[in-house]
């Protein structure tokens, strides 16, 4: 059931234009250029598919800017936002989302087919009892983060793209004496590895075709 507290969160997703060689890029030795490309842009449909269950606000927030027909479709087809990333890291693009948000926000990718329409709206009801909510990934990163305030120093001098993101993350955040919870674990797609797991799922893989 909805609640005026979940609906006061929105839900924000990074993306990149599809464009090949730019998208997915550590799964071209599987699918190639184009058929990574294609996965990331099927990806990116199905996640915002899922954010509309829920009933919640939603942007897009679209790398290298809102002008690629892709996000106008999506535009067109979800009835999400569209906004351009801010310059800078991926630290700084995410502190970009935050800091332009007007309340509680759950920031998340593309990539974690795990999460469903349900566990997002647990992650919404986890910013009325905590500060900060976490969907920690088994690789040990982490597919969505929820915080009811900016928190720059969550997003500075994080190592991106390896496996101490959530064990640093959880350091920092007590240390600053943020209080957070983690509802669940989820799983995300990065590798030619994970395609397997995917296509277990019944999602589409495309053929490579480079």
């Amino acid at each position: 059931m909805d609640t005026p507290v979940r609906r006061e969160v929105s839900i924000a997703v990074m993306a990149r234009a599809p464009e090949p060689g730019r998208a997915k890029t550590r799964l071209m030795p599987a699918l190639g250029a184009t058929g990574a490309a294609r996965l990331h842009a099927a990806m990116t449909r199905r996640a915002l598919s899922t954010i509309a269950r829920t009933g919640l606000r939603a942007t897009l927030w679209c790398d290298p800017g809102t002008s690629h027909p892709f996000f106008a479709e999506c535009a067109r087809d979800f009835g999400v936002t569209l906004r351009g990333q801010a310059q800078g890291d991926l630290g700084a693009r995410m502190l970009g989302v935050f800091s332009d948000a007007e309340g509680p926000v759950l920031l998340m990718g593309s990539d974690c087919p795990s999460i469903d329409a349900a566990l997002l709206c647990s992650c919404a009801d986890s910013l009325a009892r905590a500060e900060a909510v976490f969907l920690p990934t088994e690789d040990g990163g982490y597919g969505l983060i929820g915080l009811n305030r900016p928190i720059p120093e969550l997003f500075s001098d994080m190592p991106w793209g390896t496996d101490a993101v959530m064990t640093t993350t959880r350091k920092l955040i007590s240390q600053l004496r943020v209080d957070w919870l983690e509802p669940a674990k989820v799983w995300d797609v990065d590798t030619p590895a994970d395609l397997a797991r995917l296509a277990e799922t019944g999602f589409p893989i495309p053929a490579c075709e480079d």
